[in-house]
């Protein structure tokens, strides 16, 4: 509406008649200016949306067809305990059990550790993807307590047992050469040490930044080396174990898919579990396995995790085409790298930029990474 034709209608409106004769003149001015207007066709998505994903033409990953053209939001996640004990007011569990997870031939030491909590006022209680904080026994070279070290929980909330009061590690003794002497790691090496019946000073639960998504549906792509395997393996006995199936009110019905990197098939941790449920479940379940110093790569290489990636290139960017979709890195630092380069390869390969989509995946919660 013009500014004089808005002065009319303000004149008029001591006057009836002409009142209603102007709204009839904007009445018609406007029909006239739709009919007029041309058409707009909707702009197509770019590929390289993940807040706005293309819709997958498989109906078995397909999410809510009436949710592609809404931004993802990042999962909340209600109710998560934090920092139930913290450094100066530490927890005091009692060790359960210590074993070896590595078979003869293995090389260095994985331990499969779990604490009793049944005496915590409160009780720790913890989810799927968080750490606790070890505090290893003595003094350090200064005299001092020795400083809390932070480890992914192994276990699924109800623990190895079912009851809801311990929880488990997968610790690996850290060793390193320093000055033609070999170094043992202070807590690794006190975690693979400590027997049953141990007091072991425990902090937290910590951390968000691993959690499952709530949906049942969800599609989980698991990418770990050595003990980066502990949080997946609380993934996995939540979606798989029968006992657990039972417990939670959380009924996976996704896609989920193991990718695990070991030196050596005496190696793998918790293969046998594994292998376990993906034959339980297999339209459920894949797993793929990267053993560097037995299997060779496309160039005659070692083959190492993100060299399965590469083979599976197409079948992964379908998978993260789906908003229901999160990917979980956990492992060494140093393996982030090379992930990341064949994450940037596969994506080109489908015409998207990796530069571009792992920013969006992060930020709709899709992206998690805990690497030490």
């Amino acid at each position: 509406m013009s500014y004089s034709e808005a002065r009319v209608i303000a004149g008029g409106l001591a006057h009836i008649p002409i009142v209603i004769g102007v709204f009839g003149f904007i009445q018609s001015f406007i029909l006239k200016r739709i009919q007029a207007k041309p058409s707009v066709k909707t702009p197509e998505v770019p590929r390289t949306s993940i807040e706005n994903p293309p819709k997958p033409s498989s109906p078995k990953q397909q999410g809510d067809p009436g949710s592609s053209n809404k931004t993802i939001k990042k999962p909340a996640h209600p109710n998560v305990p934090v920092n139930t004990y913290k450094p100066k007011t530490p927890f005091v569990g009692t060790v359960k059990e210590n074993y070896s997870l590595l078979k003869d031939g293995a090389i260095g030491r994985v331990h499969h550790i779990t604490f009793d909590l049944s005496n915590g006022d409160p009780l720790l209680e913890y989810v799927e993807g968080q750490s606790i904080g070890i505090i290893p026994a003595g003094e350090d070279a200064k005299g001092k307590p020795h400083k809390i070290r932070l480890y992914s929980i192994a276990s699924t909330r109800h623990g190895d047992d079912y009851q809801g009061n311990t929880v488990s590690l997968c610790v690996r003794q850290l060793q390193y050469e320093k000055d033609g002497e070999t170094i043992d790691g202070v807590c690794s090496t006190y975690l693979c040490d400590i027997k049953p019946g141990d007091k072991v000073k425990i902090t937290g639960p910590v951390g968000k930044e691993m959690l499952l998504p709530e949906d049942e549906e969800a599609n989980i792509i698991m990418l770990a080396t050595g003990t980066g395997i502990a949080p997946m393996r609380a993934y996995l006995r939540k979606m798989f174990e029968s006992s657990e199936r039972k417990k939670n009110n959380w009924n996976f019905k996704g896609n989920a898919w193991l990718f695990m990197g070991a030196p050596k098939t005496e190696n793998l941790l918790y293969d046998s579990d594994f292998e376990g449920y993906k034959a339980k479940y297999p339209d459920n379940l894949r797993y793929t396995k990267a053993i560097s110093r037995e299997q060779k790569n496309t160039k005659g290489g070692r083959m190492y995790i993100q060299d399965r990636v590469l083979e599976h290139a197409e079948e992964i960017f379908t998978l993260i085409e789906n908003p229901k979709t999160h990917i979980y890195l956990c492992g060494l630092k140093g393996m982030e790298p090379g992930i990341d380069e064949a994450m940037a390869k596969a994506a080109t390969s489908k015409g998207l930029d990796w530069s571009e989509l792992r920013p969006q995946l992060k930020k709709a919660g899709r992206w998690h990474v805990e690497t030490y």
